[in-house]
């Protein structure tokens, strides 16, 4: 732009953010309570503000100017003034340099400095104090996109609910180390579109990467300040704007290029957004952007004591979802991401909180009901975490239609069964059955339960059976932060050990475990790695470790045991491919018979029988069978039995009727050799392990 104008023209209240249009930019930014809005323009550079510029007009609410002859490439930010009145909720200083909320690329990092707050950080007054110095220096800039990308020769893989395996992996930790990737490459979006990272996927048979936040985040201060980083990403700086971080190249595109070559080779795409707080922390945290718009709006704050952010998400503030524009923004960000980088579905962090009214979580919230109706995202995956740390912040199975909910019920009776925890036998069929007991109504279907046995947050699968304390100590928060509980078990040494037989045992459970999950009702997550034994070396909270302990270590793929294990977990996706059973798309009870008096879902002991009130009970039993069956479309009655031996010793199971059926075993998580081996009517399975045994049936 060759020179710039006195003043903007009046330009359209929508769409918001900043955008191209013929003959320069249109800039529109929402704030219900501002007296005025400044665009600032800075050069190339990002350092030296070149105009402030008056937004000219305001219409419902929104402030809007266009910019003749501006184009894709020109920094930018706001200064909002209004009233500076925090007792009132009002934070206007226009001394502060604003991110735009709809900015779609970041030019530069925070550089922290007191200067980001509103108030004098080290006056008596606290936050009432007024601060005057400029922010900018230390603000990264928006930037205007072009971002325009031919999506006509895509396709999205929309595979169905029931038919999923989810993988979650972190960009950068997923690729860091795996040398099969170019140098320049590795830990970047541009890895994720690499052949040998999708091989690896579809090796292993899943169908979705789950990728934590890409949202554009801050290092926070008091990590950078002890030599550690944010290396989770759940910070958010931007809902708009990928983090800058993880581009191998100057352009957007690299992302979206990796997402059309993991569509093409079947996979969809799904991203864990942080919409439930910002980086701007507590009333006492810095003015980046929304607070200096509109804290008032922007924001959850005490009733009667305004001046107070409510704090249900442990980081200082909520946003507040009761407020139309809020909604709006967050289903903007939703729909441009699916849009413009062919994102297929979202885990909401903390989905609780997006629920959230005055008097607590509402299934009927109309953030749900926007999601839910929208052309675009109600055909998406959407998932939720559905707890927080606010009043009644624990509402797992009680999200409305629609959605699928982290299940850390499975999770913690699946690791305390195995472990050898008595009285889990009833609790465990419960999760085996798709947790009809928390998901079966208004039609919700098993896939609803997003099963795991791990996560990015706490142990990995295998520090799950060579741990049981946490390791946290390169936290630096002297071992005290991540979960105290992780109903884990070390066999016999704390960690890493060269006694054959614990390592043996280790490998037995982490098979049987991954038996357990793939065998369940409802969707199966993995956690990148867990397919070869990685390891955090028992940190249960590496959220701030963007080093070796996060990132995937490939090297063990290559090793026996964790070629094995991977050769075990893709026998398990395949199987749950082949036998339509395994994922059945609705709840069983046992009271629909495909024939021959077998019914769609039975519990037996390893007697054969099937249990009583009081084998149910019996805090001992540790053996435990499942099994289900249904017609084919060919006629024939199709089952699979899951049998598990949680005890110390093997044991003998006689199986359930019909007698002398052509059984084969599918898979013996204590001999990991034996595929589709016949056998008659019984069958000893070792310790701790689990077995799949199907059969077919002609039609009666």
């Amino acid at each position: 732009m060759s020179s710039l104008p006195d003043r903007l023209d009046p330009g359209s209240p929508y769409p918001l953010g900043a955008t191209c249009v013929e003959g320069g930019v249109n800039f529109a930014v929402f704030s219900a309570n501002a007296t005025k809005i400044e665009l600032c323009l800075f050069d190339s550079g990002g350092r030296r503000e070149l105009a402030r510029l008056e937004l000219p007009e305001c219409t419902d609410e929104v402030w809007h100017g266009f910019l003749p002859d501006a184009g894709p490439g020109q920094l930018y930010g706001y200064r909002a003034y209004g009233p500076y009145e925090p007792e009132q909720g009002h934070r206007f200083n226009p001394n502060k340099l604003l991110l735009d909320p709809y900015a779609r690329q970041l030019h530069g990092q925070i550089k922290w400095t007191d200067a980001l707050h509103g108030y004098q950080v080290r006056s008596k007054r606290e936050d009432l104090s007024f601060d005057k110095r400029d922010s900018a220096p230390a603000m990264p800039k928006g930037v205007v996109v072009d971002d325009h990308f031919d999506w006509s020769q895509d396709r999205r893989p929309n595979t169905p609910w029931s038919e999923t395996v989810v993988y979650e992996a972190h960009v950068k930790g997923l690729t860091k180390l795996f040398e099969l990737v170019p140098p320049q490459e590795r830990g970047t979006f541009k890895a994720l579109g690499h052949p040998k990272v999708i091989d690896h996927l579809k090796r292993l048979g899943v169908t979705a990467l789950e990728l934590l936040p890409i949202h554009a985040f801050t290092q926070d201060r008091f990590l950078t300040e002890k030599g550690l980083s944010n290396y989770w990403g759940y910070n958010t700086l931007s809902y708009f704007a990928p983090e800058q971080r993880y581009f191998a190249g100057q352009s957007q595109d690299e992302l979206r290029r990796a997402v059309k070559r993991l569509h093409a080779a079947g996979i969809e795409v799904i991203l864990d957004v942080v919409y439930n707080h910002t980086c701007e922390g507590s009333e006492k945290g810095p003015t980046l952007s929304w607070r200096g718009l509109d804290n008032a709006s922007y924001y959850r704050l005490v009733k009667d004591q305004p001046r107070y952010s409510i704090n249900d998400t442990g980081t200082g503030n909520t946003l507040n979802t009761d407020k139309a524009r809020v909604i709006q923004m967050i289903a903007d960000s939703l729909r441009y991401w699916a849009t413009s980088f062919g994102v297929d579905g979202f885990r909401f962090d903390l989905g609780l909180t997006l629920g959230r009214t005055e008097t607590g979580f509402d299934p009927g919230h109309a953030f749900f009901d926007v999601l839910r109706q929208d052309p675009v995202l109600g055909r998406l995956k959407l998932s939720t975490e559905p707890w927080d740390i606010g009043p009644g912040g624990y509402q797992l199975g009680n999200f409305p239609p629609g959605f699928a909910e982290w299940n850390d019920k499975y999770r913690d009776t699946v690791r305390k069964f195995w472990r050898g925890d008595p009285s889990q036998r009833g609790d465990l069929a419960a999760r085996l059955s798709g947790s009809g007991d928390l998901f079966d109504r208004r039609a919700r279907r098993p896939w609803a339960s997003v099963n795991l046995l791990a996560a990015h947050d706490g142990f990995t699968l295998y520090d799950t059976v060579a741990y049981e304390q946490r390791h946290n100590e390169a936290n630096k928060e002297d071992n005290r932060d991540g979960h105290s509980e992780n109903y884990s078990r070390n066999w016999g040494a704390e960690g890493e050990t060269e006694d054959a037989g614990i390592n043996a045992t280790r490998a037995t459970v982490q098979r049987s475990m991954l038996t357990t999950l793939f065998a369940s009702l409802g969707t199966p997550m993995l956690v990148a790695g867990d397919e070869f034994g990685r390891t955090q070396g028992g940190n249960n909270n590496a959220y701030c470790h963007d080093d070796t302990i996060s990132w995937l270590d490939w090297t063990k793929l290559e090793s026996e045991a964790g070629r094995s294990l991977f050769d075990f977990t893709a026998r398990l996706t395949e199987l749950r491919r082949r036998y339509p059973v395994l994922r059945a798309k609705s709840f069983l009870y046992g009271e629909d018979s495909p024939g021959h008096g077998v019914n769609d879902i039975e519990w037996w002991d390893e007697r054969g029988q099937q249990l009583s009130p009081d084998d149910w009970n019996n805090p001992e039993g540790r053996a435990l069978v499942m099994r289900r069956a249904m017609r084919l479309d060919d006629g024939r009655i199709e089952a699979v039995s899951l049998l598990l031996n949680g005890s110390e010793d093997a044991i003998r199971f006689r199986l359930p009727p019909p007698d002398h059926a052509a059984r084969i075993v599918l898979v013996d998580s204590t001999d990991p050799a034996i595929r589709d081996q016949a056998i008659e009517d019984e069958y000893e399975l070792g310790a701790h392990g689990a077995a799949l045994i199907a059969w077919q049936m002609d039609a009666e």
